[in-house]
């Protein structure tokens, strides 16, 4: 039996409902509102289904009057006709209302008690009756042994048997090799007496001298004659001319040029017997550009929108992923049936642009239930309907839910006397420490001090690895020009170290000298690894982060759905507070290297919820950007 039922206006008004007397109406509210914040909202209904503590809820849009139609019932029934009676609900709250919906008039009284009382009677009505059908066993009549006769099980002999298909199979086969076997028989029979045939076995007359031949020639004619059935053979291994092989290169001289400068000055394989050479070479381990100094002060660009003009040609040219719409016919209610065919090539579409196959399946629920039930008119129509629908949900999914302005809250948090700390987590060599250096490269622009916490204690090199991008940031922002102030320092505390412990000091270290941000470096770890998972969740645990980002590829699919679910179940399970702290953001990598294939960004943002923060799209420091939503889904659309 359902708890609570309603109907509600998209724009969050209430039409009519019913409650259960047994059931307790904040309760319902409260899941009500769950819904419409987590999956209305975010454009996540596509399976239609959505639990809230032990209570679950149905929803079915209509997209004529904007209405939603929710059911709720207790989680453990697993009731099966609730589909069907959101249908008839549906179908019978439309036809009686139908003038009043098209003029507005929501504020009048919606009388449908009667209407959803019978029902509900009948949608119950009938699943007891299916389900007692289902339950009830076969009577002896039914069965097929109740049709069989003495007669029937005598097997008679007389019958001839029925030569099975791989008989026949094999005899067409050995028929088919005794006629090859008779070809070969007569074209030796149509030799001639000097030995001499060609493969039709036609005689030709041999060149000689008064037509006659000696024994070496016939045996000769009847070798090629014999060759010639066989296929021609390969040539013997004397009769190869063997090329002359290239002559080994020596070692080349690699060539070093570092933004453009001296490249004969760097070349370290040079042989100079005075050694000037060598001693010419002698620079420091890191040569900075200048030019990249001042170029991301402020906030951070956005990624290149393609221009509108030149995907319109484009598609208009090649035809684009909506080509495919044009089966349907305009003039006409779109229906379930009309685009569950044009679903399944978005869906494959979807796919191939990266997207993981999970998400790709529940875009595409999502977006059907928003175009059944529309009216379009020509096929301009059908295409632009579909096309804005899509671009709406993507693009909501896309869009942060909440305020994420970095330099912002690094702001406040210095305003409250403390530093804004950020914690960098993800999988093995997906760029968590190149792409700290960039965002410590992009907060020093601002006039922020940076202290980097060296947490990797395990992977070797990963503290060289920090010192060396910290000696190049304070060579593009020398402590000169910053009042005599360095602008990132590393703190580090050795290898094999607890890391919670070490982040905690870095944080307590930029507290008493006057740092903005503390960066933490965490050490890649696989989702499927317990104990570094486990010590991940407590470096969180102990310092609580402001904001916890992962760090994931754009290159993968659905490994980024397994990693992130893997990610924040481990988070949530090893902590020991009553609020755990999850993922807070993501930092996409590698995102220059994929071309239009931007999927993955949807199956990271589906799965959390949670804002695209940073986009790394190059090997330099200025080479971050912040995620548009319009690029990336124009990208996904071509």
């Amino acid at each position: 039996m359902l708890d609570f039922f309603a109907v509600i206006t998209k724009g969050g008004l209430v039409l009519w409902y019913f409650q259960d007397a047994a059931q307790q109406l904040k309760t319902s509210i409260d899941a009500i509102n769950a819904l419409i914040r987590n999956v209305v909202l975010q454009e996540r209904g596509g399976g239609g289904f959505y639990d809230h503590g032990n209570l679950a809820l149905k929803q079915h849009m209509d997209n004529e009057f904007d209405l939603l139609f929710v059911a709720v019932y207790q989680k453990i029934l697993q009731l099966s006709y609730v589909d069907k009676f959101l249908s008839d609900i549906q179908r019978e709250f439309r036809d009686r209302f139908r003038d009043q919906l098209k003029e507005g008039q929501y504020y009048q009284s919606f009388d449908f008690s009667k209407e959803y009382g019978r029902i509900l009677r009948q949608a119950e009505e009938e699943a007891r009756i299916m389900k007692a059908e289902h339950r009830k066993p076969r009577s002896f009549q039914e069965s097929s042994k109740a049709h069989k006769t003495v007669s029937s099980m005598i097997k008679q002999r007389d019958e001839p048997k029925k030569a099975s298909k791989k008989k026949e199979g094999k005899d067409n086969r050995v028929e088919e090799v005794e006629e090859v076997e008779e070809e070969e028989e007569e074209e030796e029979s149509n030799v001639n007496e000097n030995g001499i045939g060609n493969e039709d076995g036609e005689i030709e007359e041999a060149e000689g001298i008064n037509g006659d031949l000696n024994e070496d020639e016939i045996r000769k004619n009847l070798e090629k004659l014999a060759s010639k059935k066989r296929g021609t053979p390969k040539a013997s291994k004397l009769e190869k001319t063997k090329s002359p092989k290239p002559a080994k290169k020596g070692k080349e001289n690699r060539v070093w040029d570092l933004s453009g400068r001296d490249s004969k000055s760097l070349d370290y394989s040079s042989k100079n017997d005075s050694g000037a050479g060598m001693q010419s070479s002698l620079r420091p381990d890191f040569l900075p550009d200048q030019s990249q100094i001042g170029t991301l002060s402020g906030n951070l660009r956005g990624m290149d929108i393609q221009n509108e003009k030149e995907s319109n040609d484009k598609k208009s040219s090649s035809g684009g992923m909506f080509s495919m719409f044009r089966g349907l016919v305009g003039g006409k209610t779109l229906s379930e049936a009309d685009v569950e065919p044009v679903l399944e090539k978005l869906k494959d579409h979807l796919i191939g642009k990266n997207v993981a196959s999970e998400i790709a399946t529940k875009l595409c629920q999502s977006v059907g239930k928003k175009l059944e039930g529309k009216v379009v008119g020509t096929f301009e129509g059908v295409s632009s309907t579909v096309r804005s629908t899509l671009t709406e949900s993507l693009v909501q999914l896309l869009t942060p839910k909440r305020r994420l302005d970095v330099l912002r809250d690094v702001v406040e948090a210095k305003n409250s006397g403390r530093p804004y700390t950020m914690a960098f987590c993800g999988v093995n060599g997906v760029g968590k420490s190149t792409n700290l250096a960039k965002i410590s490269f992009w907060l020093i622009e601002n006039n922020f001090r940076v202290l980097i916490a060296a947490c990797d204690t395990f992977r070797a090199g990963a503290v060289e690895q920090l010192r060396t991008h910290m000696h190049h940031l304070n060579a593009l922002h020398p402590p000169e020009n910053h009042r005599g102030r360095t602008m990132v320092q590393l703190f580090e505390q050795g290898y094999g170290k607890d890391a919670a412990e070490i982040a905690r000091h870095a944080i307590e270290h930029a507290r008493k000298n006057d740092f903005d941000v503390v960066l933490i470096d965490t050490a890649g770890r696989m989702q499927d690894n317990e104990p570094l998972m486990r010590a991940l969740a407590k470096l969180i645990l102990v310092n609580e982060p402001d904001l916890t980002l992962f760090v994931g590829e754009a290159l993968v699919g659905n490994e980024a759905v397994d990693q992130l679910v893997k990610f924040n179940r481990a988070l949530a399970n090893h902590s020991t507070s009553n609020k755990p702290q999850v993922i807070d953001g993501i930092v996409l990598t590698k995102f220059d290297t994929i071309d239009d294939k931007v999927g993955a960004a949807i199956s990271m943002t589906y799965i959390t919820g949670q804002p695209i923060v940073f986009v790394g799209c190059g090997q330099t420091y200025t080479d971050l950007r912040r995620l548009d939503a319009k690029a990336v889904v124009n990208s996904l659309m071509k």
